[in-house]
């Protein structure tokens, strides 16, 4: 199988060291490019970060991004350009950008998540299931925590829970947005979905999700030992996409859940 050619953005954050690490451990994979929103003078594996240009994506297959809102659509402003496939690992996008997205995915085939995780995945399939099986005398609410270093809330994996729940109702994510608490040690059920965002420590990411109806409790959750899961997932992705037409695809997809 001919390797696929790969620019990882962001290269100097946390998820960007991460996609760097396990590219280099996946024969699937030629390092391309690598792009920072700020010059950098060294070189990583022989490779001198650049900026988000046509020069740096133009001999490239798949673009992965794990940035913030405004780098992501620098990359996509020049991947639709070039007509190049992208990954997009990035959250905290608002409805707007979200529908933004949307936009260029009729140009290109983009693969977005929220959280890149297998495991992840399975669980927000899940809790559309709960969701839809337990109907609306259950309240629900959904907690998570991570790094201190994190600025982002509720986190996008957390917001990709929640739109689980609303999917399982049949309603709109954004009409059933309740409130957003940060590091609160409690916080209520409500007519609509409540979230806790904890930031503390090295915490790579924790997520539950609850259901109640006053008379039980029923918990879904999901912790992340290793950040190597979402790049992992990333790669995955990029492969899955390699032979995609254009359109906006999920990991729903890529793991074919109906």
């Amino acid at each position: 199988m001919k390797k696929i050619n790969l620019s990882i953005t962001g290269c100097m954050g946390r998820m960007g060291q991460q996609l760097i690490k396990s590219c280099k451990k996946d024969k699937n994979f030629k390092l391309h490019s690598l792009t920072e929103s700020v010059p950098i003078s060294k070189k990583i594996y022989g490779i001198k970060p650049q900026f988000n240009s046509e020069k740096a994506f133009k001999n490239v297959d798949v673009i992965i991004d794990f940035t913030v809102p405004k780098c992501t659509f620098e990359v996509l402003k020049i991947a639709s350009k070039l007509k190049k496939k992208v990954v997009i690992g990035t959250t905290g996008f608002s409805k707007k950008e979200e529908n933004l997205i949307k936009l260029f995915a009729k140009k290109i085939p983009i693969l977005k998540a929220g959280n890149m995780s297998l495991g992840i995945n399975l669980l927000m399939y899940l809790t559309e299931i709960t969701s839809r099986s337990l109907g609306n005398k259950y309240l629900s609410k959904i907690s998570e925590t991570h790094h201190k270093y994190k600025k982002d809330y509720p986190s996008g994996t957390a917001l990709m829970l929640g739109k689980g729940i609303s999917n399982g109702k049949n309603k709109n994510f954004y009409k059933l947005l309740g409130k957003k608490y940060l590091n609160k040690k409690s916080f209520p059920y409500g007519e609509k979905i409540n979230f806790n965002s904890i930031r503390k420590g090295q915490i790579i990411g924790e997520h539950e999700v609850r259901f109640s109806n006053g008379k039980e409790i029923i918990k879904l959750n999901h912790e992340s030992f290793d950040r190597a899961l979402y790049s992992e997932g990333a790669f995955s992705a990029a492969k899955w996409i390699i032979n995609k037409k254009s359109g906006l695809y999920s990991m729903r997809d890529l793991m074919n859940f109906k």
